[in-house]
């Protein structure tokens, strides 16, 4: 099984463009990748936070903690054989170019299992 090689935060916002000025012009963070809803910024090398405009269908818990892999049907696999029941099995979701899964941990914290398929995604930490 591949290993994890980088970990994003997702957190809801309501305004994209406050949030994208206050990480990039006032706190300096580099921006990662720009999906068009979902804005992740680099914090050190192989961590992320990312911001997703929310206002249709905000996530209650507003957090989303997301591991980066190229075997995500790896990971799948044995979690599933250790009792993880996921509430979505891995699939491909094109709005933004990832294929994922994701399941919650015992405090019912969302987390996701993620694969870049976007080429715009370079960080040399997932390959």
């Amino acid at each position: 099984m591949n290993r994890i090689s980088a970990q994003i935060t997702f957190l809801d916002t309501a305004d994209l463009h406050s949030t994208a000025d206050f990480y990039e012009n006032v706190l300096g963070f580099e921006l990662a990748l720009d999906q068009g809803a979902c804005r992740i910024y680099r914090t050190c090398e192989g961590s992320y936070i990312g911001f997703c405009k929310r206002p249709e269908h905000p996530n209650p818990e507003g957090v989303i903690f997301t591991l980066v892999t190229q075997d995500v049907d790896g990971w799948f696999e044995i979690l599933s054989s250790r009792g993880i029941h996921f509430d979505k099995p891995p699939e491909y979701n094109p709005k933004y170019q990832i294929y994922h899964c994701f399941f919650r941990d015992p405090n019912g914290y969302l987390l996701e299992i993620q694969r870049f398929e976007d080429p715009r995604w370079g960080d040399s930490a997932t390959e």
